[in-house]
């Protein structure tokens, strides 16, 4: 992905709806998101079109419908916008982004905590 590429909150929305159980028609992304966000059929086909655009998902026709495939998985899109987050706002460092979430007023659960100390001791690093 670029910054050209750089997907908005209603294009995640869609995405999620997409990656929750690839391929999805364009049917089902429209009647999730109608009842979801209260979204016209009409915005959810833009913002597919969109995504389209930006080669993030893969359109398929198969007779009358349309199925539609993430081109790139949620995981890489989430590390593109951590990246392209922890650049704009932090100058690319953790600390400070780490330090916001051990002060937030939102504690971590144990589950969270276990997962974090497993990062911070180099366990469990993406390798793709």
């Amino acid at each position: 992905m670029s910054d050209k590429q750089k997907i908005s909150d209603a294009e995640w929305k869609v995405l999620d709806v997409v990656w929750d159980d690839p391929p999805a028609t364009a049917q089902a992304v429209i009647s999730e998101l109608a009842q979801r966000e209260g979204w016209k059929p009409a915005t959810i086909k833009t913002l597919l079109s969109r995504l389209v655009k930006k080669q993030v998902l893969e359109p398929e026709q198969q007779g009358s419908r349309y199925l539609y495939h993430p081109r790139i998985t949620r995981e890489r899109a989430v590390a593109y916008e951590a990246d392209s987050f922890l650049s704009k706002i932090c100058k690319g460092s953790l600390v400070p982004m780490l330090h916001h979430f051990a002060n937030s007023d939102r504690p971590l659960d144990a589950e969270e905590l276990a997962a974090l100390r497993q990062l911070l001791d180099g366990g469990d690093r993406d390798t793709d």
